[in-house]
């Protein structure tokens, strides 16, 4: 491990945040003198962020824990033009107005997890939609577009990768990257923002934004990147077949969410524990290293500590109350999903799919034939089986031991 003497590299280092930087030993000297502001992007195509940006929005956390300016860029502007980043195909446009909605969504997030205001290190939301949509295409092909060559654009796995698929790219889209690295020439021109964090795929642009800002400002920059960060059985993180696990409660209910964080695989919790809570190291140690049932202890310790940051205290509580009800006393709590069948019912396959236990009706016959499926506790193995509810007496159903929700008419 390497010895830093700044908080901020100290701090991220020991929680496994830091997979690449660029020149670490020279942000260590300068985290380590003087308030450095630093920013990550965000997409702004849903009114949610989902889980695998969490850990950035951690990283900005720390960054002001550790007596830094954050910088919270939502890509208003980008958004409009779409990144190729890890897509296999061009994204849907969206309108401004919807932009904008989605931008107003997503910070309720962020003000749960940052301190925002006016002083030296509180944290500050921009959209690059500000500086982007004012910028004039003669300006940018004359000021920005000699810093970049096609040559080594198209080494970008992001470019290259659709090319070798023989999948469109756009000229639109080609255009990202630069528009990205011109971010980092803006932001540091308007908070003196010396700092790009992002995630270990986001490397390429954030160098390219580094390169930009010295050629253009004369400036030195510095770019910091996280561990691609996946399950412990190599799943990306913040998917499930459910679906996205989104942040905001609009998207995703409470207990859903809490019961992701529960169900971590026993490898990841220590992981996890650092990167998503604000628990002492000395207490996650302790807490990883419990051993077989009691391994589920430290689950509830992140799905409460999650769930708290992210979607508030009461509902950690009530997700907790409503798994203990259910794991425990067999009921059926409130913050369960609910499927309402109408008076005719539904076929089971139909209605674990609908709910979101799984992600297609096929998937829901396999696991109905494996005897994984279960109504009020009891195992059916029918996948033509109706589920009727009658009113006032709500069914629950089970898929494997971890997955509950209520049936009503």
């Amino acid at each position: 491990m390497t010895t830093y003497t700044s908080d901020l590299l100290r701090l991220l280092e020991s929680r496994g945040y830091i997979h690449q930087a660029t020149d670490p030993a020279a942000l260590d000297q300068l985290a380590a003198k003087q308030v450095v502001p630093g920013y990550i992007g965000f997409d702004a195509t849903a009114p949610s962020l989902h889980v695998g940006s969490l850990v950035q929005i951690m990283m900005l956390r720390r960054l002001q824990q550790a007596g830094h300016k954050p910088i919270v860029v939502m890509g208003g502007g980008t958004t409009k033009i779409g990144d190729p980043s890890g897509k296999d195909e061009s994204r849907q446009m969206l309108t401004p107005a919807i932009i904008d909605d989605n931008i107003a969504s997503i910070r309720t997030v962020f003000e749960k997890l940052l301190t925002f205001g006016d002083g030296p290190t509180d944290a500050v939301m921009v959209n690059n939609d500000e500086w982007l949509s004012a910028l004039g295409y003669v300006e940018l092909l004359r000021d920005v577009g000699p810093h970049f060559t096609i040559n080594r654009m198209m080494t970008f796995d992001s470019v290259r990768i659709r090319l070798d698929r023989e999948q469109p790219l756009t000229f639109l889209e080609f255009n990202y990257m630069i528009l990205q690295a011109y971010d980092f020439v803006e932001l540091a021109r308007r908070y003196d923002c010396q700092l790009q964090m992002g995630g270990s795929d986001q490397w390429g642009n954030i160098v390219n934004g580094m390169e930009l800002g010295r050629r253009m400002e004369g400036r030195e920059l510095f770019g910091l990147t996280t561990p691609l960060l996946t399950t412990a059985d190599g799943a990306k993180m913040g998917k499930t077949a459910a679906g996205a696990v989104w942040l905001n409660e609009e998207q995703l209910p409470g207990y859903d969410f809490w019961q992701y964080w529960r169900n971590t695989d026993d490898r990841d919790v220590g992981r996890f524990l650092k990167l998503f809570t604000d628990l002492p190291l000395d207490e996650i140690s302790r807490l990883e290293a419990l051993e077989g049932s009691a391994i589920n202890d430290a689950k509830v310790v992140l799905a409460n500590e999650v769930t708290k940051l992210v979607r508030g205290e009461a509902a950690a509580k009530a997700a907790e109350a409503t798994a203990r009800e259910t794991f425990a006393g067999g009921g059926s709590g409130e913050d369960l999903p609910t499927l309402a069948v109408g008076s005719s019912g539904m076929r089971l396959g139909a209605a674990l799919t609908e709910i979101g236990f799984t992600a297609s009706n096929k998937e829901a016959k396999r696991k109905i034939s494996e005897g994984a499926v279960k109504i009020d506790d009891d195992t059916i193995l029918d996948p033509g089986f109706v589920v009727i509810a009658h009113e006032g007496a709500n069914l629950k159903i089970s898929l494997g031991k971890k997955k509950h929700g209520v049936i009503t008419r």
